[in-house]
């Protein structure tokens, strides 16, 4: 069917400019990524990136970010502040301040004079936020006095004032993101700690505090990290039984440019390497983080050789042996960093990886041979690896000979969909043959593949991968999936577009969705990164008010049902599991893609989630039981 076209003409009167700001209020999506709950946080971090390129250039040592009770933000420093008067030179005569906050590529970080390194070098920052806020108040102290102007979505509504003298220097941002942007204007303290506890972390000595005064107390967290990146890792690490008892932590410098490295084996299986530039998560790696792994393979297994641990006739040590329970970070900052766009998100810069790699060779060969003990340890750690490697192929060549792991060869529980295009299949994984029998009636046979899976899978936080593949409902899902698993994980080989996991609405189910959810973040990360994952949210009441069936998700639904109801006498039936659904509720209140709820696993920080599946499936009793104390006001008790 042809497109008709929109009018006749196509004439220069046609084409539109978009002034000032206009163009982010228009496409928020390309500045911020999305209008969701992340780019709500993404507001936060831009604001509070800048005050850590003061802290990076020396002159912060505090921030301090408050969530206020009526929705806004704040963000205070004690750097120098912005500039006030006009930019020399220019024909904008306008305050500098003024320009910063209204103009896109504006700022103090593209000449290289007032900022060595920075992570905001696309420099929309802290203009976007005043474009998607209803309102920013900017207060600025500096030369002597304090200044202040104000904003309504990216327009000046004062001029820039100077008001009483201050011998103070610093920079407060307020804003009140808009409603008539995003989705949903509610910041979640729990994922602002998260991101403000990391950049404490990697701008070592700074002060960083978080203050909720939504809550009466207000809500405080002061983060500050002596330690650096070697406190980093201690934080990652903490849980797991280190091979050797100190952080291995180094740093080097050349020109513009510096390293800082910092690792630690831990008896786990698990690899865990985060990377960073000028602060910037760089979570799909980049230039830095394959010059860290190309000598760390080079300088384990020249160690090894040396000290004979290793014999003439065996083979080297791969890479994946060598980072088997490793936990690293590596921090780099430079001038003139290359991103893939303003997400930021790989490291470009070529001359990284012959930098760091130069740096983690000479550093790592000396802390070898100075704490040999220690070495010997973590040689025979990788050693271990290895043989679990080899003993990984020999499962897996079995089970692929018994055609479980292949995608032509589909588990036999598995009630497939009719289509075969990935971009419209799901798949729901279920807990249970009843509610997996349930589920086969309830679904939508074209698009819509059932697996149940029988009780709680393998934890694979404390299994090597042989062990994993020898799980005969862990053998089910990857030969559903189709993307196979470890160094031959294929993502475009992933049979569905949507995979959900759908279990009770109890302790057990949460557990279970726990179970899968470590599963497919130690060993199919991508998916979870492509937002391929989802968790099915079942009703846990069912109540009949009006002449009709209202289903509702928990018991903070329930109760706000009631209240709606004046408080009404509601009897409600409650669902001891999903097999207790016939299918006709489970397919309108779970799975009917016009009415359901899927809430999708988004991966916001690698760390934190690596940090949170150690502490929830590993093995210290100690620091779960701190976890459950600190968050069980968030949690769901099953009565």
């Amino acid at each position: 069917m042809a497109i008709k076209p929109a009018q006749a003409s196509y004439t220069s009167a046609d084409i539109t400019v978009l002034e000032g700001l206009e163009a982010v209020r228009r496409r928020p999506g390309m500045y911020i990524g999305t209008t969701g709950p992340r780019g709500l946080h993404h507001l936060v971090y831009e604001v509070v990136d800048n005050s850590v390129d003061e802290a990076l250039a020396g002159f912060c040592t505090r921030i301090l970010v408050q969530l206020l009770p009526d929705g806004g933000c704040r963000v205070a420093d004690n750097g120098r502040g912005i500039p006030v008067h006009p930019i020399p030179k220019s024909k904008d005569r306008r305050p500098a301040a003024e320009v910063v906050l209204t103009t896109l590529h504006a700022g103090g970080k593209f000449g290289g004079k007032s900022y060595a390194v920075s992570g905001g070098l696309h420099g929309v920052g802290v203009s976007v936020v005043n474009a998607l806020s209803k309102r920013l108040v900017v207060e600025i102290a500096r030369e002597g006095h304090v200044w202040t102007q104000e904003f309504q979505r990216g327009h000046p509504v004062t001029k820039l004032r100077k008001l009483k003298p201050s011998s103070k220097t610093g920079t407060i941002i307020t804003f009140w993101p808009d409603p008539d942007v995003f989705e949903e204007l509610q910041f979640k303290r729990e994922l602002l700690a998260d991101r403000l506890h990391e950049l404490a972390f990697l701008t070592r000595g700074v002060e960083i505090a978080l203050s909720d005064e939504r809550e009466d107390p207000a809500a405080k967290s002061v983060f500050k990290a002596a330690g650096g990146l070697a406190d980093f890792v201690r934080h990652l690490a903490k849980g797991k039984e280190a091979i050797h008892g100190r952080v291995i932590h180094f740093l080097g410098e050349r020109e513009s440019s510096e390293v800082e490295v910092a690792l630690q084996w831990n008896t786990g299986y698990a690899e865990s390497i985060h990377t960073f530039a000028n602060t910037i998560n760089t979570h799909e790696g980049g230039m830095h983080e394959e010059g860290f792994k190309k000598a760390l393979s080079n300088v384990i297994n020249r160690y090894a050789r040396a000290k004979a641990l290793l014999k003439e006739k065996e083979e080297n040590l791969i890479g994946e042996d060598i980072r088997e329970g490793l936990t690293a970070i590596v921090a780099v900052k430079l001038h003139e960093p290359q991103f893939e766009g303003q997400t930021k998100t790989k490291l470009g810069n070529t001359e990284m990886r012959s930098f760091v790699e130069t740096t983690v060779n000479a550093q790592l060969t000396t802390w070898l041979e100075e704490h040999p003990a220690d070495g010997k340890r973590i040689v025979g750690k990788c050693m271990q690896a290895a043989k679990a490697r080899m003993a990984a192929r020999q499962a897996r060549d079995l089970t692929r000979r018994k055609g479980l792991l292949e995608s032509s060869a589909l588990p036999g529980k598995l009630a497939d969909c009719q289509l075969s295009d990935p971009a419209v299949c799901e798949i729901f994984i279920v807990e249970g043959q009843s509610a997996g029998g349930s589920a086969k009636e309830a679904r939508d046979r074209s698009f819509q593949a059932i697996l149940p899976i029988r009780g709680k899978i393998l934890n694979v936080e404390k299994a090597r991968l042989h062990k994993i593949l020898e799980n005969v409902e862990i053998q089910a899902l990857i030969g559903a999936i189709g993307t196979g698993i470890g160094d031959e994980f294929d993502g475009t080989k992933a049979r569905y577009g949507k995979i959900a996991i759908l279990a009770d609405a109890d302790v057990d189910g949460a557990h279970i969705r726990t179970l899968l959810l470590t599963f497919f973040f130690r060993h199919m990360r991508e998916l979870v990164e492509l937002g391929n994952i989802y968790v099915a949210q079942p009703p846990l009441y069912r109540v009949r008010a009006d002449g009709k069936y209202h289903y509702l998700l928990d018991d903070r639904e329930l109760e706000a049902f009631r209240q709606k109801n004046g408080n009404k006498k509601l009897n409600p039936e409650r669902f001891k599991g999903l097999g207790e659904m016939n299918p006709e509720q489970l397919w309108e209140t779970t799975m009917d893609p016009s009415a359901r709820m899927l809430k999708q696993v988004t991966l916001e920080d690698a760390a934190a989630a690596d940090r949170m599946f150690t502490v929830l499936m590993g093995e210290d009793v100690d620091a779960r039981r701190e976890f459950i104390q600190a968050n069980a006001k968030y949690a769901f008790i099953d009565t």
